[in-house]
């Protein structure tokens, strides 16, 4: 009787444990559609983007110094890593984190690292791993705005700037669809004045810069930098929460196939008894006879 006791308590905790689920697939998915609808309106922006800054270092003349655009010999390198702050995603953290280590120590022999992790899952991977983390944005991978991607360009351009990396990468991960999530390594900075696209090379592009190209690119490249984290955060929330679902939603069948093996289990212990009692009967009453 106590084994169909704890049999029947364990279907009662996974019952109550696969609605929890269900509930969490549920809110799930009603964020990704908001989240995805803003990547959908935003993303045409960054991507335009980066065409516009593509065809305007085109034209810039090699004599014009651009703060951003120096490269230097690299000593120290920055990661901008995207995570979620909350787990129950699937791979999600995983992936992006074990593609981002697998990255930083393949780039970063003899030069000096500094991380600027963007969500718990990512600051706690890499302390664990005794990386040096110098910056760490928490609780804004769901709710991610443009004064968060802001506050991240502000403190990579002015790292920059200042000397204290001499590049500037960021690692995230990239919603190709529902179930397919790639993770991406985009190099911020220093900006490459060469063209994309070698074809590209000889077309003749004139274009003018009011007051002067120093100036103008002093405040554009921030400005793109600020987008294109923008962009890559949105990316990354959506990612989240797609991986979220979809793993709420496997954990939800997975419980519903738990309960049916226990209710098996249960219904034939719960047949053995009456079968072993009323064999008991009809022995004792052959007994009697």
């Amino acid at each position: 009787m106590s084994s169909m006791k704890a049999i029947k308590k364990r279907i009662t905790s996974v019952n109550s444990t696969k609605k929890i689920m269900k509930a969490m697939n549920l809110v799930s998915a009603s964020k990704l559609q908001k989240a995805k609808s803003r990547l959908d309106h935003i993303r045409p922006m960054f991507e335009n983007m980066a065409l516009v800054m593509d065809s305007i270092k085109k034209s810039i003349s090699p004599d014009v110094k651009i703060d951003f655009a120096q490269v230097r010999d690299v000593q120290n390198s920055a990661y901008i890593i995207l995570t979620s702050d909350r787990g129950l995603c699937g791979s999600f953290n995983t992936n992006v984190s074990k593609e981002a280590l697998a990255f930083i120590e393949a780039n970063s022999r003899d030069k000096n690292e500094s991380i600027l992790a963007v969500g718990t899952k990512g600051w706690d991977y890499f302390r664990r791993r005794g990386k040096n983390i110098t910056y760490r944005c928490l609780g804004s991978s769901e709710a991610t705005s443009f004064a968060d991607a802001e506050q991240l360009g502000h403190k990579a351009a002015n790292m920059y700037r200042s000397g204290e990396v001499d590049e500037v990468f960021i690692i995230y991960t990239h919603f190709e669809s529902i179930l397919t999530h790639i993770p991406y390594i985009v190099k911020l900075l220093p900006i490459s004045t060469e063209p994309s696209d070698e074809t590209d090379q000889d077309r003749p592009i004139e274009m003018t810069f009011d007051p002067d190209p120093k100036t103008f690119f002093k405040d554009a490249i921030p400005m793109y930098l600020n987008t294109t984290i923008y962009g890559a955060m949105l990316e990354s929330a959506v990612c989240e929460l797609a991986s979220r679902m979809t793993s709420m939603d496997s954990a939800t069948r997975n419980a519903a196939e738990i309960i049916d093996d226990l209710t098996l289990e249960y219904n034939r212990k719960r047949q053995g008894m009456i079968t072993q009692e009323i064999t008991e009967i009809v022995t004792g009453a052959n007994a009697l006879n």
